[in-house]
């Protein structure tokens, strides 16, 4: 088979998977499922990013007193998370496919050496012809742990596992240029480098899902600038996966056009890293201005003013611009006592060397 792309995550959202009433469609998960296998015959590599587990555990557990939301959330995706890896795990034996269950939290991702144990992990698994398949582990992960949706998970799993293509499966058929309720609005079918979609943007959020559209957009922007292909679609549609990579143009999806400059394995690590940031570097106005220019340039401690936070070798750090405001994150390369012994001072090394500088 000729497909555009032959390593891909794909993400599944609660609202293909939901029915209305909260619990799981099976016959929808068992069309994916069989989509997913033509693939992965046809010599796809595919990463399974899916939700489900609330919804999966939604109709078999009845509480015994009113919970709270992180309550009823831990409660059924612990129930559900089971039942789903369950399903999926006889779906694809039928199939002759082996499937393994990765589940994750946002910590998982904020040092290097737990990054890379993760990524191995995935490396062995699809060195064996099995499928990932991928969820937040929500008994554990509390709110402000926790990742935005299954999209910001998704995309730093494509951005890991170095994919080709990063397929965001949704309710809706793409980004519209307006409400996708009113008459005349049709999907934007390609988005380029650097468009602003804010205007098209609705914010309200879909029924089941804690992402709304705008969240899907931030993050399909940032795996774009990594150089992977974003694609939002419909997942209810019939025969999507296949379509979308064996027939793309006949198929109404929205594509992000990635950028065509190689980014470091490490620079994508630390592109999607700003919420493990221990610290933060204040840079002067000199500093700024260089930084923003053309040229990459490391931090060097003469351009930094200021320095917040306590942090260890090799943690990740916010960059602030001479206004306080954050411009990128780094690694940085000492501890804050010795960053703060270097401040301003002429002739030393990089606090931030440009290889390991991401700028927003």
């Amino acid at each position: 088979m000729d497909y555009q792309f032959h390593k891909i995550a794909v993400k599944i959202g609660s609202n293909v998977l939901t029915r209305r009433d909260g619990t799981l469609d099976v016959t929808r998960m068992s069309a994916l499922v069989d989509q997913v296998a033509e693939l992965h015959k046809g010599g796809v590599e595919v990463v399974l990013v899916s939700s489900g587990a609330v919804a999966s555990g939604r109709s078999e557990v009845k509480p015994q007193r009113r919970l709270d939301s992180v309550e009823q959330r831990q409660l059924f995706s612990a129930v559900g998370q089971a039942k789903l890896i369950n399903r999926y795990y006889e779906l694809f034996r039928e199939h002759g496919i082996t499937v393994g269950q990765v589940l994750t939290t946002k910590e998982s991702f904020g040092t290097r050496r737990h990054y890379l144990n993760q990524r191995n992990c995935m490396r062995v698994m699809l060195e064996n012809g099995v499928i990932p398949i991928v969820n937040e582990n929500d008994t554990i992960s509390v709110t402000e742990l926790m990742f935005t949706d299954n999209d910001e998970l998704s995309g730093m799993i494509a951005s890991m596992m170095d994919m080709q293509a990063l397929i965001i499966l949704s309710n809706i058929d793409g980004i519209y240029n307006g409400s996708p309720s009113e008459p005349g609005t049709s999907v934007i079918r390609e988005v380029e480098q650097g468009k602003d979609l804010s205007d098209y943007i609705r914010t309200e959020k879909s029924g089941f899902g804690r992402g709304g559209m705008l969240t899907k957009t931030t993050i399909a922007r940032k795996v774009a600038d990594e150089g992977i292909t974003v694609i939002i679609a419909n997942g209810k549609r019939d025969n999507i996966l296949p379509d979308l990579l064996l027939r793309p143009d006949e198929t109404v999806h929205t594509r992000f056009i990635p950028a065509t400059e190689e980014v470091s394995s490490v620079k994508k690590w630390i592109a999607h890293s700003e919420g493990f940031a221990k610290g933060e570097l204040h840079l002067n106005q000199h500093a700024t201005e260089v930084i923003r220019g053309d040229k990459a340039v490391s931090i060097l401690p003469i351009g930094v003013e200021r320095i917040v936070g306590d942090f260890e070798k090799d943690d990740i750090v916010k960059i602030m611009d001479a206004e306080g405001q954050p411009i990128g994150v780094g690694r940085i390369a000492t501890d804050s006592a010795e960053a703060r012994k270097q401040l301003g001072k002429h002739g030393q090394r990089p606090l931030v060397h440009y290889d390991y500088l991401y700028l927003d």
